[in-house]
């Protein structure tokens, strides 16, 4: 087994949880940890909507890269902003599933070249989403066909730079009346922030950190 795959496998969770509990339970990561005292118990809150993303893993000769998007500019919600590939899962539908055809449906990613390899812990957003990231390991080969009603552009950054702890910044913004801090790390002409990062974090967390 490649080393990459090895070590990632050994760290991530093997088997996804119920939706049910991804919407249930306490402890996620998220928004708020950085921001603590933004944090509302599940069941305080009015709702949250499930979502999930895919992480997708690519292993290219030259090193393992993972592939994001920027979500289009004319977009009501989020535009311009670095993503995974992924979105809401839809009633009855498995989280797993939401990932791959969002995946499918965004960047064109055939589901033949991806390898579902496991999950991180879900990720709660200040906009009342609990997101499932879906890890995968991803084969080159692919061709990728973008849908610009909801995808500006795709591309790759190395997973060295990003399980990195040196790129990963703390910034902060006001919104909604208050200063929060977030997780961002910048590479090349992309910002990379947020909920992306804040999930990058995590991985690094669970699988690379001493």
């Amino acid at each position: 087994m490649n080393a990459h795959r090895e070590k990632i496998l050994a760290a991530i969770d093997r088997t996804p949880p119920a939706a049910d509990m991804i919407l249930k339970s306490a402890g996620v990561r998220g928004d708020h940890d950085l921001n603590p005292a933004e944090w509302v118990e599940p069941e305080e809150r009015k709702s949250l909507r499930l979502a999930a993303v895919l992480v997708p893993l690519v292993e290219r000769e030259e090193g393992v890269t993972v592939l994001l998007t920027r979500r289009a500019d004319h977009l009501a919600s989020h535009s311009g902003q670095v993503a995974f590939p992924g979105g809401k899962v839809e009633p009855g539908e498995a989280p797993v599933d939401a990932a791959l055809r969002e995946a499918e449906e965004e960047v064109g990613l055939d589901r033949s070249f991806v390898e579902v390899a496991g999950f991180l812990d879900p990720y709660e957003t200040g906009t009342g989403f609990r997101i499932l990231p879906v890890v995968s390991f991803v084969q080159p080969g692919f061709t990728l066909t973008i849908h610009e009603g909801e995808v500006a552009e795709a591309f790759e950054v190395p997973l060295t730079f990003l399980m990195d702890p040196a790129h990963h910044e703390r910034h902060s913004v006001m919104w909604r009346g208050k200063r929060r801090a977030y997780y961002a790390m910048p590479y090349e002409e992309h910002y990379i922030w947020g909920a992306t990062a804040g999930m990058l974090k995590n991985m690094y967390d669970r699988v690379y950190a001493p």
